[in-house]
């Protein structure tokens, strides 16, 4: 009989299942301390119940895990400084979606150099966050394959499904079941319907294929996620972070009765892709906030320890530059302690208004 499956399959490499790599790295205390009190905490500020801003803000991508640990006692420290006005969470991306080709992120080819050992990547990702949390800074992740939650998700206390994802129904079902509060973003071409459909969906319960702790295929049944909202991060040519734009998104939520909850995102779109722009839009945000906004509760912000981006070229990846992005360029170290802190000194007396309930 003639082969009619797996034509264009190289080779199937076996996978550790969630559980062999969680016995690798297993959680603790300490770090599930960290997460739990970050998700509830954002939790809280998406039922007004928490006046407070949350900031995401980290590298684009996470490639060295000495550098980014450097990053998140660095974060830490400031987390502290500002803690009673912003509520800082780490960008710890470990997925990279791609226009057409590229890295792939740290999980899939962590030693940048095509050999894609995701069984490595993995490890050493959970490895990671597990520290970050030990530090007491939370994590915030785009998660972009199905299936990897099941490695790391205890870890994360904010989740973002992006812009090429969120009219997908597999992660629409997939956010229905996570434990952290979910963030979709816009549509690459500005368009926020789908990601206002997105909360919809995920809302709900649903039932859909998948792998449970044990690496065994199963069908996952969730509960639905009601901690949706909305990241404006700019699109079609254009940032969409003014008022007018804002003002359409709150009414986009209104009309689908969801809670006006919305981030915005500093870079990509918002920026014009000019990494050193996202400290203008990250003003005009505090402004509007200041002037009367009640619907912004977070923003994104994409920083490293030094400026710009490099490309992942020397064959020595020792002589990559430490602390600067393979992938967006970001805002340096010194940039984000201003934006961060100009922004606790604007708000401090302004955010106390805003409390719902």
């Amino acid at each position: 009989m003639q082969k009619t499956e797996n034509l264009n399959v190289a080779a199937f490499d076996l996978m550790p299942s969630p559980d062999e790599v969680k016995a690798k790295a297993p959680l603790t205390e300490s770090a599930a301390r960290t997460v739990v009190q970050s998700r509830r905490t954002i939790e809280a500020i998406l039922d007004g119940r928490d006046p407070r801003l949350f900031v995401v803000v980290g590298p684009c991508s996470m490639h060295d895990p000495v550098a980014g640990l450097d990053y998140a006692r660095r974060l830490r420290a400031l987390s502290d400084e500002v803690a009673d006005t912003i509520h800082l969470v780490m960008r710890v991306y470990f997925e990279k979606p791609r226009t057409s080709l590229g890295w792939k992120g740290f999980i899939n080819d962590p030693r940048m150099d095509d050999s894609f050992r995701i069984d490595e990547g993995m490890l050493e990702a959970r490895r990671f966050l597990l520290s970050v949390n030990e530090l007491g800074i939370p994590a915030g992740t785009e998660a972009l394959d199905p299936i990897a939650p099941h490695f790391y998700g205890d870890l994360v206390a904010w989740t973002a499904i992006g812009a090429r994802t969120s009219e997908s129904q597999t992660h629409r079902e997939m956010a229905s079941g996570l434990s952290t509060p979910v963030g979709f973003k816009n549509g690459t071409d500005g368009d926020v319907d789908a990601a206002v459909n997105a909360i919809l969906s995920s809302r709900g319960a649903h039932a859909f294929l998948g792998i449970n702790d044990q690496g065994r295929t199963a069908i996952i049944r969730t509960r639905g996620n009601r901690y949706g909202h909305v990241v404006l991060r700019g699109g079609g040519g254009r940032p969409n972070y003014d008022t007018v734009s804002i003002s359409l998104a709150e009414q986009a939520l209104s009309k689908a009765k969801l809670p006006q909850n919305i981030v915005v995102d500093c870079s990509h779109a918002n920026s014009w892709k000019k990494h050193d722009l996202q400290p203008l839009v990250m003003k005009d945000v505090v402004h509007q906030i200041r002037e009367g906004n009640r619907s912004v509760v977070g923003l994104m912000v994409e920083s490293f320890i030094g400026a710009g981006s490099q490309p992942i070229l020397p064959p020595d990846k020792s002589q990559l530059k430490y602390g600067v992005s393979v992938t967006d360029a970001c805002v340096s170290w010194e940039t984000t302690e201003e934006m961060i802190r100009s922004a606790r000194e604007i708000l401090k007396d302004v955010l106390p208004a805003r409390k719902r309930g």
